[in-house]
């Protein structure tokens, strides 16, 4: 462990500047570590002796000290269109998490919170697997993080959590969480119980002028998120035979917990000033469940049959309630908004794969997905015509197009995918597939249609020596619809609009994706050096855009606006201080940079995504002290300002933030049980929003108002105590 280790070799003559950079500061002694890497270095192997001396109590915090494994991110882009991630189960991109070679069969119940809950002690090894292969349950994943489970013939632990967290306003809020996990037999088993909360208290305020610069009003806003949640989760796995073997999932959990508003509304335009005191009671109440299974079959020949099957729910219940107070103190309800809407998806997926040749196998199946929303909207206004309603909180309900509507769409895609290792360091992954899918929408508005897209990928990756790796990655995607766009909805975004229309003729956004990523892994364990650079043909972009039927009424909603591009560079370093004798040092930095372009349908320009995040920048580093049994570490995160932007039909949206700054310590004593205090946002993280609004349409370029806000929750501080027994 003390000793020195030989020099990297040379790296090849096209990597990057900024790696060889980084790289050159490695010249100094490092120590070797215990991991070993298959002959081809497709696969880097972290047994369990490895995290010995960090006395791990999860599988997470396993991972947590190996390098790159949790730095980078998946490659291109980060738009935040409303329709975005990839549909489906066939798609790849970014790192993939396996336990014991399968991945989970679930959504929301999901692989990566896992390892949270499996006990270290239970972790045999971890592969960090870089190539790709027919025997893998994923395809086309930056890599992939199998964490191999021990075969022992019985065993059982129990992991707890407690925790309890602090905010500015002094409230206290506890939490905690126990599993069961372990295997009989053939049979693997995890059972979890998880109660949180997410407290969170914002203060923003807000200064206002009119078209010619005079004082309009100011806005100081108190917002109160008490809310609570719990979840049940299961996951089991029984091996039938040698060949066959079964996996099920399950989850079930609730949200709870009203937001409460206090707005004080100072009106500049009078002399003396008056004010105006608003407040919101706004409950939610949200339900969810998820059961998942797969079976697998192995032939004596090698070929493999899978089956998968998903079911999935959630019941969401959402009102927002504003009352004014009068001068006599007591209050006056003037808004009443109730959205309820219940989500349901179905997805069943059968696959076989074989072998074609010693270095090639294939796999061809299909998946049949139905995805439903059933949506309610309820609007009330106070209002002297009309007849109040109980339905609508005791005021007079208001007419809203498209507010009651069930949006449904059946989805059928065949595929096949085809592995060729074409020698020792290359490998190639093509694979196509036809999408078929039918949507339909019933209820305020009727509309069906059909919709098919061909979508081919390929991916090629090169081992130039075992340590880097190229890969180039061409792909075309279709992006997941919000079925919440279809639908009048809840307008979040603006206190002056409650409620914002829907739009039935939407159409999936699709892309075409270019990527070229290189990867080295400074040998010995120093650390990972990564880049991608990427570049994206966007088609059909879904943002806002006019839907006003009548002109004394303008309307916008999510609509396809047209194509546009994307292009830009992420690149990533973790690394370990061996070069200033720190080994046990982790530094993780993270460095994206991107820009795009698309016509705004409202003034005819050029301009960047909506909400576009230019760039962003992060820097982490966690240190282990192993002969204390403590680690601490800090986060750094800070985004690259001027592109976010919101354009609307009537007003424009600027925003930019200041970074965020995270620490932890964290202690394990000799029981095993760790101690571990979190402060957040040391930086407080302030976020600043400027709203131009418009006479009428924002092309007319009448300005009525300019807003100026900021923004922010404060620090919060979490202490928490877990172990295993």
């Amino acid at each position: 462990m003390g000793s020195s280790s030989p020099l990297p070799p040379p790296l090849h003559p096209g990597f990057s500047r900024l790696h060889l950079a980084i790289a050159c500061t490695l010249l100094a002694p490092v120590i070797a570590w215990g991991q070993t890497t298959s002959s081809d270095g497709s696969t880097v192997v972290y047994p369990a002796d490895y995290f010995v001396e960090y006395a791990p109590i999860s599988a997470q915090d396993m991972l947590d000290r190996i390098p790159g494994a949790g730095s980078g991110g998946p490659p291109g882009g980060f738009s935040g269109n409303a329709s975005s991630g990839g549909r489906g189960f066939g798609g790849g991109g970014g790192n993939e998490i396996l336990i014991n070679g399968k991945r989970t069969a679930g959504k929301n119940n999901q692989t990566s919170d896992l390892l949270r809950r499996i006990s270290a002690a239970q972790v045999n090894e971890i592969q960090i697997i870089r190539g790709t292969s027919g025997e893998l349950d994923v395809r086309g994943s930056d890599q992939v993080i199998n964490v191999v489970l021990a075969e022992e013939l019985d065993s059982s632990s129990v992991a707890y959590e407690m925790n309890l967290n602090s905010y500015f306003d002094n409230e206290l809020r506890p939490g905690g969480s126990a599993a069961l996990s372990g295997q009989a037999e053939r049979l693997t088993y995890l059972f979890s119980a998880n109660a949180g909360t997410r407290y969170d208290h914002g203060l923003s305020r807000e200064y206002s002028i009119l078209g010619d610069f005079s004082p309009n009003d100011a806005i100081k806003e108190d917002r109160i998120r008490d809310q609570y949640n719990y979840e049940l989760a299961t996951n089991l796995s029984y091996e039938l035979s040698e060949r066959s073997s079964v996996r099920v999932n399950g989850l079930y959990g609730i949200t709870e917990g009203p937001t409460d508003v206090r707005r004080i509304i100072t009106n500049l335009r009078n002399s003396p000033y008056t004010n105006t005191v608003e407040r919101e009671d706004n409950p939610t109440d949200r339900n969810n469940w998820e059961i998942g299974g797969d079976y697998e079959f192995r032939t004596a020949s090698g070929s493999r049959f899978k089956a998968l099957v998903i079911a999935n729910q959630e019941d969401s219940d959402v009102t927002r309630e504003r009352f004014r107070l009068l001068d006599d103190n007591s209050e006056q309800k003037n808004l009443y908004l109730n959205t309820a809407a219940v989500t349901d998806e179905r997805i069943v997926r059968s696959s076989y794969t074989m072998s074609l040749a010693e270095s090639q196998d294939i796999e061809f199946g299909v998946e049949r997905a139905q995805t439903t929303l059933d949506s309610r909207l309820k609007y009330g206004l106070l209002s002297s015509t009309g007849t109040p309603s109980a339905s609508t909180g005791g005021l007079v309900p208001q007419k809203v197009s498209n507010a009651n509507s069930k949006v449904e769409e059946i989805r059928y895609e065949p595929f096949a995918i085809h592995n060729w290792s074409i020698n020792s360091r290359m490998t190639l992954e093509t694979s196509l597939l036809y999408e078929s899918s039918t949507i339909e929408q019933t209820g305020d508005v009727y509309n069906k249609r059909d919709f098919s897209f061909l979508k081919p990928k390929l991916d090629l990756r090169f081992d130039v020596n075992p340590n880097l790796q190229l890969r180039g990655t061409i792909e075309k995607v279709v992006n997941q619809l919000s079925f919440s766009d279809f639908v009048a909805a809840n307008d979040e975004q603006d206190n002056d609009a409650a409620t914002q229309a829907g739009n039935s003729q939407l159409r999936q956004q699709w892309l075409w994706k270019y990527n070229f990523r290189t990867e080295y892994r400074i040998p010995n364990d120093v650390g990972v050096l990564s880049s991608d650079f990427f570049y994206n043909q966007h088609h059909d972009i879904i943002e806002r855009m006019d839907v006003t039927r009548v002109e004394s009424n303008l309307l916008s909603a999510n609509g396809n606006i047209g194509d546009g591009w994307e292009y830009g560079m992420n690149l990533s370093a973790s690394v370990r201080m061996g070069m200033i004798r720190l080994p046990n040092l982790l530094v993780t930095s993270t460095y994206n940079l991107q820009d795009s372009e698309v016509t705004d349908p409202f003034l005819g320009i050029k301009r960047r995504f909506q909400n576009y995040q230019r760039g962003r920048f992060t820097l982490t580093f966690r240190h282990d002290l192993p002969s204390i049994r403590t680690n601490w570490g800090m986060q750094y995160f800070d985004r690259v300002d001027g592109g976010m932007s919101r354009y609307d039909i009537d007003d424009i949206e600027k925003s930019v933030g200041e970074p965020r700054i995270n620490f932890f310590l964290e202690h394990v004593d000799s029981r095993g049980i760790t101690y571990r205090f979190d402060a957040g946002g040391l930086s407080n993280g302030q976020q600043f929003r400027d709203r131009y609004r418009y006479v009428g349409r924002t092309s007319a370029n009448i300005l009525e108002e300019v807003e100026y806000q900021h923004s922010g929750s404060g620090i919060a501080y979490t202490f928490k105590i877990n172990g295993t027994f």
